[in-house]
């Protein structure tokens, strides 16, 4: 268990293309790549807002 070789990837690529043609690829990857930035968008305002909520050095009291 581990790592997506090549040749994993390419048979990967080969049903996808039997699945859903060579026409539907681009809809498909264009659709993944928006959820990926979303997903990114998302992880990163969650860490902003916990960084947000977080008390400061200076603002701990002793």
């Amino acid at each position: 268990m581990g790592q997506i070789g090549m040749p994993e990837l390419i048979v990967i690529l080969l049903v996808v293309i039997i699945l859903f043609g060579a026409k539907k690829l681009p809809e498909i990857g264009s659709a993944l790549g928006k959820a990926i930035r979303e997903f990114k968008k998302a992880g990163k305002d969650i860490q902003d807002d916990v960084k947000d909520a977080a008390p400061k050095d200076d603002e701990r009291k002793p």
